[in-house]
């Protein structure tokens, strides 16, 4: 988010250092897996964590013709800072801003005739046509419309408020449950039913712009899901959708954020000194401490104690004891950095640090989370954010 942003020269406490050369390199990379398809770059969530304004900017200059929000304040924030191209939000409650969205010519996805109701009566009022989206659930059991009678409800609903002038039906799509896991038999499943269901419609006499279904690990490794349209998200920001697939590099990938803090105190101890609440960690022997400055307040996961991998002076420390709220510590070993020196919690691995997937590792989780979850309290330090970096 743009107040989380500071120049790359400030002395700061912690940094996300975003690398936009990486992200526009990560986008074209990911245009070449899905040749035939367009790409839309996922960027909820603050882009994963990364910055949903700069990371959009770069991923439409790498040639992302379509951006995706999961909720329609984060599509109506892209607006708002000027980005002009196709915007697709999903995530809707009752009440939702759908005048709004229908007005900054916003694609809104509808999963229910609730949804279809709600959106045909804003299209009304503005005077305007709404874009909308069809959502079936084709077995990932979330959002969705249930294929079947329901569905046949909500395609014959959708083309009467397209003949009234209401609305405009310029999508069709889906979301896999599995497509992380290669072979599993929900993968062959759900692209069957999602044949079928646009089968249906298009017999109804829907003709969607797109048609979409294909997630990050689908538009890497099930060519047969590309469609018309894929919608990318954690492997725009270089990291793999599951270790098992393969590492980001196996892909063409690289990893956009790179988590560091300033050591913020060095200190002798004797052995036997407890570390941190709970003393989880006894020093074996006399050591050197160093403090970390960033906690769990920063997204520093509190699972990750006595696990996490940090990267001091060239060597890979581990947490010691609990990660607290603003902070934690590391056992240096006798070794005396100086205060201010950069402590690297996960990069592209190019200098030897931790990776975000190191940090899954240690904290039980997917890099998922690890990204997404880093706090406003770190600034993001924009690098590379000329399109010739």
């Amino acid at each position: 988010m743009s107040e989380t942003a500071a120049p790359r020269s400030a002395p700061l406490r912690a940094r996300a250092e975003i690398d936009l050369a990486a992200l526009r390199a990560n986008v074209r990379t990911l245009r070449a897996h899905a040749p035939g398809a367009a790409v839309m770059a996922v960027v909820k969530s603050d882009a994963y964590g990364h910055g949903a304004v700069q990371c959009a900017r770069a991923a439409v200059e790498a040639g992302a013709g379509w951006l995706g929000t999961a909720t329609p304040e984060e599509a109506l924030a892209l607006r708002a800072a000027g980005l002009t191209g196709r915007i697709m939000c999903w995530l809707w409650t009752p009440g939702g801003p759908w005048r709004e969205a229908i007005e900054a010519d916003l694609d809104v996805g509808v999963s229910g005739m609730w949804a279809l109701r709600e959106v045909t009566a804003a299209a009304a009022a503005s005077g305007r046509t709404a874009r909308v989206q069809l959502k079936a659930d084709t077995g990932l059991g979330r959002n969705g419309c249930q294929p079947g009678e329901d569905w046949a409800e909500l395609v014959a609903e959708a083309l009467r408020a397209e003949a009234d002038g209401l609305v405009r039906v310029t999508g069709i799509w889906s979301h896999f449950a599995c497509a992380d896991e290669p072979g599993h038999p929900s993968i062959a499943a759900q692209l069957d039913r999602f044949r079928q269901v646009l089968a249906h419609a298009e017999r109804a006499g829907v003709r969607p712009e797109v048609r979409h279904i294909a997630n990050s690990p689908a538009t890497l490794t099930l060519p047969e899901s590309h469609f018309d349209l894929v919608r990318t998200g954690i492997a725009t920001y270089g990291i793999s959708p599951s270790p098992e697939l393969g590492s980001p590099a196996d892909f063409g990938l690289r990893p956009v954020m790179t988590l560091s803090a300033s050591i913020a105190l060095v200190k002798h101890v004797p052995g036997g000194h407890g570390v941190s609440y709970g003393h989880h960690y006894v020093t074996p022997g006399e050591t050197t401490l160093g403090l970390v400055p960033v906690g769990y307040a920063d997204g520093i996961p509190r699972h990750a104690s006595g696990t996490g991998p940090v990267l001091v002076d060239g060597k890979w420390r581990t947490v010691a004891g609990r990660v607290a709220m603003d902070q934690f510590v590391v056992d240096l070993g006798g070794d005396e950095p100086a205060t201010g020196t950069e402590a690297v919690l996960f990069g592209p691995g190019d200098r030897g640090e931790p990776t975000a997937e190191d940090w899954a590792q240690a904290a039980g989780t997917i890099a998922y989370e690890i990204v997404t979850r880093i706090g406003t309290r770190v600034p993001r330090v924009y690098v590379n954010e000329g399109r010739a970096g």
